[in-house]
């Protein structure tokens, strides 16, 4: 990326229109042959060619959340993934007990 310090340019000069345009078509002329360009002082702008920013959101094309966080998650020796549904899994509190032997008559009064 080229950089111009141009200290003559922003010393108070105000510019004509012909003069704006000009230097604006020789930053999308120098973002075309040497790539992106950076303009502000106190706040940056980036002049990127049509043509390489579209190539950017193709390349950057977004999958279903669902899918991105499959992808990303942790696997490790604990971790088999998401289950199937329909399958049995052991319940721990299995020989616990039951409703009805919670709710006796004298422990309710």
């Amino acid at each position: 990326m080229a950089t111009q310090h141009l200290d003559d340019v922003t010393q108070g000069k105000v510019w004509t229109i012909a003069e704006a345009k000009a230097r604006l078509s020789e930053i999308l002329r120098l973002a075309e042959s040497e790539g992106p360009q950076r303009i502000g002082v106190r706040k940056s702008f980036v002049i990127v060619p049509e043509s390489e920013s579209e190539q950017r959101e193709v390349s950057e094309e977004r999958m279903p959340m669902g899918r991105y966080l499959l992808e990303r998650m942790p696997r490790d020796i604990y971790s088999d993934g998401p289950y199937e549904r329909g399958l049995e899994r052991p319940i721990p509190f299995v020989d616990y007990a039951t409703d009805e032997e919670w709710t006796d008559d004298e422990d309710v009064k």
